[in-house]
């Protein structure tokens, strides 16, 4: 179990865990000093009194519903949503009950061109994540209302690493890489072992781009070539 925990005296107690196979995986990266630096930057941030998103329990929550050994779909986000009951650890998901944000409105709508799915009345993506479609963002925490506020406390190093891991030891997954942050990660993936797709943004400020990219038909089409179980993307 990895455990970040802050002095109790002084702290809200901070204690989250990783999934075992995750962990396996990544042995050796909870033992290099930038990762010992993240806990130390979170725990600092908590002594400041400041808001982290997600909460604690929720930050490994991508690699805790999608173990390493089921991944086959990865979709790549920036940071977590940086509003109160937003982020939930899955990037682009937030819980039932929360108003679905302008970029996964637009997710949504292309769905529906691509696959005919029907608009979901929630944003809760966690469907996905139990089918194989590991929801990760390269920073996995962010200061309440300040987006990218943790990009430089290592977490990117970290995801980098989760991303080369994957590219290596796996076959067959499929990338997908939306917008131009995003799309800087092809260098971490071997496309002759797997599927990079590359679109715009979802969001809005976009101008519309990401509409039409068709990457959903695209990597069950990809995943049936490689025998793999197609993903299910209709949100109930």
């Amino acid at each position: 179990m990895l455990t970040l925990t802050a002095e109790p005296e002084t702290l809200a107690r901070m204690s989250v865990q990783i999934e075992d196979s995750w962990r396996q995986a990544l042995a050796g990266e909870f033992e290099q000093p930038y990762f010992h630096g993240i806990t130390a930057f979170l725990k600092k941030e908590l002594a400041a009194k400041k808001t982290i998103y997600p909460p604690g329990p929720l930050i490994f929550n991508a690699f805790n519903t999608t173990p390493f050994g089921k991944v086959k779909v990865v979709i790549l986000g920036q940071d977590p949503y940086i509003k109160p009951g937003e982020a939930m650890g899955l990037s682009f998901s937030v819980p039932k009950g929360v108003p679905i944000p302008p970029s996964l409105k637009n997710i949504f709508i292309e769905l529906e061109k691509d696959l005919g799915c029907r608009k979901p009345t929630h944003g809760d993506l966690t469907k996905w994540a139990l089918q194989g479609v590991f929801l990760l963002n390269a920073a996995l925490t962010v200061e309440r209302g300040k987006s990218n506020s943790h990009a430089g406390c290592g977490w990117h190093t970290f995801t980098d690493a989760v991303i080369r891991t994957l590219s290596e030891r796996r076959e067959g997954l499929v990338f997908m890489l939306w917008g131009n942050f995003a799309k800087k990660k092809a260098e971490l993936i071997d496309p002759f072992r797997h599927l990079i797709l590359e679109a715009a943004h979802p969001s809005p400020l976009a101008g519309g781009a990401f509409a039409g990219c068709g990457h959903f038909s695209k990597a069950n089409e990809y995943l049936s070539m490689q025998g793999q179980e197609t993903i299910d993307w209709q949100i109930d």
